[in-house]
């Protein structure tokens, strides 16, 4: 007799649409989500996120079709028949229970035994890093100690899907830092299939295997940090990661364009001659003084510094470009680059622009 193969994907969403009266939240949405992976969906406010998490976890209905989990088909099950753990932004922990009886709640609900509850409880309090928080209470600890036995309550029954909504944004940013680095090394460690919701930039692209870029109800870009930071496939995603310049420009054919009166070379064709487009570059994407001259470099630039933002390690110059007829530019300076180069208002610095790092989009 031959054994069945493990399904290939741990979750598939297909054709997803939400509706609430006249406002569509969600729009045809397939996705696949591989066992084991982290997948992050991240948009701003209002873009379908958290309907598609709620959707997911049979917490909403969704208008049309499907939600299929390691093969079965769950679309109309309830909450209670879908095999996953959840942690919400607000850690939802009962208050008038111990920190072990919250972890041991789902167990207790589905008949475990008493000594298997006690192994299973002391297993995940020392995987959460809290040994002792057993016979406390919630109010005794810290936001990050209540969202690690949030954490742990969502893995006591050994689910194959993790869901976390926001699970971080309540927190302060240095233990934001750490938890998040502690949920990856959990997730890697345990690999169990997780989803987490966010609208934190760094949180999707320092902990997600891919990220699933939403805006308006639909999926505008799905792929790995580096993907969707380096390569973006349209003007929200490159706008919407990171810091980013977008400049006027005029297609002067083989992957050249005019910025005021400056040509730009590029690898991007694909544009015909003449149309207005838009080039997409990050602050970081420059070849500086430092590296060596630059005058003789492809898209030699120089600049007046008009404004240095100091961000701890590096600093946010901006520049008026020579040739660019006011179109400023945003330029990453770490901190010894700033001191070596003399970056400082009213200063002129002379940089090279990455022309294989460039994006055009049309006008």
């Amino acid at each position: 007799m031959t054994a069945t193969a493990p399904p290939q994907e741990a979750l598939r969403i297909e054709g997803v649409h939400k509706a609430f009266g006249s406002f569509v939240a969600l729009k045809s949405i397939d996705l696949a989500i591989h066992p084991g992976e982290l997948v992050c969906f991240l948009g701003p406010s209002g873009c379908g996120k958290t309907t598609l998490l709620r959707i997911i976890a049979g917490l909403e209905q969704q208008t049309a079709g499907r939600i299929v989990q390691n093969g079965r088909d769950v679309s109309a099950a309830p909450p209670a028949a879908r095999d996953y753990g959840i942690v919400f932004q607000s850690y939802a922990l009962f208050p008038n229970l111990t920190i072990r009886d919250n972890i041991a709640y789902g167990l207790v609900n589905r008949r475990k035994g008493r000594d298997a509850i006690e192994a299973r409880v002391k297993e995940l309090l020392t995987l959460v890093g809290l040994p002792d928080a057993g016979p406390k209470f919630p109010a005794q600890m810290s936001g990050g100690q209540q969202q690690r036995v949030a954490l742990a309550r969502a893995l006591a029954t050994a689910p194959s899907l993790l869901l976390l909504d926001e699970p971080l944004s309540a927190l302060d940013a240095k233990e934001r830092d750490r938890l998040r680095g502690e949920i990856r090394h959990l997730q890697r460690r345990l690999k169990v299939t997780t989803i987490m919701v966010t609208h934190d930039q760094e949180e999707a692209l320092s902990m997600a295997d891919r990220v699933v870029v939403m805006n308006h109800g639909v999926i505008e870009q799905i792929g790995t940090p580096l993907e969707v930071y380096e390569q973006p496939t349209t003007p929200f995603v490159a706008d919407f990661l990171g810091k980013v310049n977008v400049l006027k420009a005029t297609c002067m054919g083989s992957g050249r364009y005019k910025v005021g009166t400056v040509e730009v070379a590029t690898g991007m064709n694909g544009r015909i001659v003449g149309d207005a487009v838009r080039l997409y570059l990050r602050p970081e994407d420059r070849v500086l003084a430092d590296s060596g001259p630059v005058e003789a470099m492809p898209n030699a630039l120089s600049g007046l510094v008009r404004h240095v933002d100091f961000l701890g390690t590096y600093c946010l110059a901006s520049l008026d470009v020579d040739g660019f007829e006011g179109q400023r530019m945003l330029v990453y300076f770490s901190l010894n680059q700033t001191h070596q180069l003399g970056v400082k208002e009213g200063a002129r610095v002379a940089f090279a622009l990455r022309g294989d790092r460039v994006r055009v989009f049309a006008a």
